[in-house]
């Protein structure tokens, strides 16, 4: 009996490709290796800080300047405003288990939360 390739799944099938065997479909992927969708429900980070809108300006700002003296500067803040801003928000990153030690780290959870777009930075 020869095995005919099934047609490309549809948004609601497996995207796992499969073929026609006698016993019903075979999959042609080794179990370790498929990638089975998360629902939309479940989020693979833990929980997303509570960041006021003022820290979202801020840490935005952060990431889109070289200095916190330009964040500063353009948000008409002290620099020790800035930093007392940053430290908060770290300080919420650690608390629910996503620390972000580094300006990398605080850029990597903006993407992760939507908070800014990879084609922005």
């Amino acid at each position: 009996m020869s095995a005919l390739l099934e047609p490309l799944p549809s948004a609601n099938d497996s995207a796992v490709p499969t073929t026609r065997g006698a016993r019903g479909p075979i999959s042609l992927v080794p179990p370790a290796m498929q990638i089975h969708p998360v629902p939309a429900s479940a989020s693979p980070f833990p929980a997303r800080p509570d960041l006021t809108g003022r820290e979202i300006e801020v840490l935005l700002c952060w990431i889109k300047h070289d200095s916190k003296t330009e964040v500063a500067k353009a948000l008409f803040l002290s620099l020790g405003t800035v930093n007392t801003h940053l430290t908060r928000i770290r300080a919420k990153y650690t608390s629910v288990g996503r620390p972000a030690p580094t300006k990398a780290g605080l850029v990597a959870r903006a993407l992760q939360d939507g908070l800014v777009d990879i084609s922005e930075l």
